[in-house]
């Protein structure tokens, strides 16, 4: 079954990891907070192996992820992989659960460590409590430890998970966090012209996700929404009674738009404005203006969300590169990774460009900004970098 305009996408879901030992009890954890059997239960170690993820809605949440990770204490060559995928889930989350069984926080230590560096809430939590014979003198360790009560729980015989559900809402991020892509750039009754070419990366049948939430938004706004293809620009323009207050295209089409807009309408891309929503835009801005100064012996680093095959004209693979290379060289050295797969060591690159990110959580995409900034390497993202190998970037409207 398809996505709708009113289902949530993942990437705007709260994100909810589960950490602990091999055999804590992580995946009984999951299943008796989404009520169902979702993740694999086993008495064998080393049973969840990429994390398992469960969109689901929590009352006074709303819609999240549940995200079941590998024990981190595995051990060996397939072990050493999962654990760190754990890690990239411990980027994304919002919110983390840590499960303890034993009084040797070695391991815990140096996740929790890694949680607090990004800011992310950890809720401890003593589970299998029907097995343990002392589990208050557990918890009196953990707060000795980690300075926070620890919640007592049995996920398998569901006991206090709903106080679990409860520390959740407490943890999770307040409305004051809620943000819009469009930002203030419009308000109700704007009228809107969304230009969106229906290329070979367009799925048939359906539209792209960032024009869908771009669309949702602009509905619950109340905004007056045309949409057009880029061909069908003019008409679009020339069947409107007065000029779109702003115009939002595909980064590919910018300059096209560029030329033809009203001088009065604001113009800004999906990509941008994704870019503001899921990143650091004044970065990305700044990042930018780094590509004046690069050369044909730099290197680039370009990242892309989708795991998509490669298609003609893809934007990542093919037509940002073009745009880059006819501008600072044919030498330049342009390395491409996608999904989930980003280098750690970021020194060999003069920038990174990173995609609109629609599949990613701003916390991942965050992270990835963090250690761009930590190795002071520019970062700059696909709408952002076109429309300055474009000479319009001034001219583009950000939220």
């Amino acid at each position: 079954m398809g996505t709708t305009l009113n289902d949530t996408p993942s990437a705007n879901r709260t994100h909810i990891a589960v950490f602990g030992k091999m055999n804590s009890g992580k995946s009984s954890l999951i299943n008796a907070l989404a009520n169902q059997e979702i993740a694999i239960v086993s008495e064998v170690g080393g049973t969840t192996t990429d994390p398992v993820k469960k969109p689901m809605e929590i009352h006074g949440i709303g819609p999240c992820v549940l995200i079941d990770t590998a024990g981190f204490d595995d051990t060996g060559e397939l072990g050493n992989r999962r654990v760190a995928s754990a890690k990239k889930a411990a980027l994304q989350a919002d919110i983390a659960i840590m499960l303890i069984v034993n009084d040797d926080f070695t391991k815990e230590q140096l996740w929790v460590d890694l949680l607090s560096k990004k800011n992310t809430p950890v809720i401890f939590v003593i589970n299998q409590i029907d097995q343990l014979k002392e589990p208050e003198t557990l918890a009196k360790k953990v707060k000795d430890r980690f300075k926070k009560e620890p919640l007592l729980l049995s996920a398998k015989e569901k006991q206090g998970i709903e106080t679990l559900r409860q520390a959740l809402v407490e943890e999770a991020p307040g409305k004051e966090q809620e943000r819009f892509l469009t930002g203030d750039l419009l308000t109700e009754e704007d009228l809107v012209l969304l230009v969106m070419p229906q290329d070979i990366q367009a799925p048939k049948g359906r539209l792209i996700l960032p024009q869908v939430q771009t669309l949702r938004e602009l509905l619950d706004k109340k905004c007056l929404v045309m949409c057009t293809v880029t061909g069908k620009l003019d008409q679009a323009l020339a069947s409107l009674q007065k000029p779109p207050k702003l115009i939002i295209t595909d980064s590919q089409a910018y300059q096209t738009v560029y030329e033809k807009k009203p001088q009065q309408s604001m113009l800004t891309s999906f990509s941008t404005l994704f870019a503001a929503y899921k990143g650091d835009i004044h970065y990305f801005v700044q990042g930018a203006k780094c590509i004046a100064s690069l050369t044909e012996h730099d290197k680039v680093l370009i990242a892309e969300c989708c795991t998509h095959a490669p298609l003609d004209e893809d934007i990542g693979r093919e037509k940002l590169p073009r745009l880059l290379r006819k501008k600072i060289g044919q030498g330049l050295t342009i390395d491409l990774v996608s999904g989930m797969d980003f280098p750690q060591d970021l020194s060999a690159y003069q920038l990174v460009i990173q995609c609109g990110a629609c599949m990613f959580n701003r916390k991942y995409v965050i992270s990835r900004v963090d250690a761009a900034k930590q190795q002071h390497v520019p970062m700059t993202n696909y709408g952002v970098a076109i429309a300055f190998l474009n000479g319009i970037l001034d001219q583009v409207s950000l939220p």
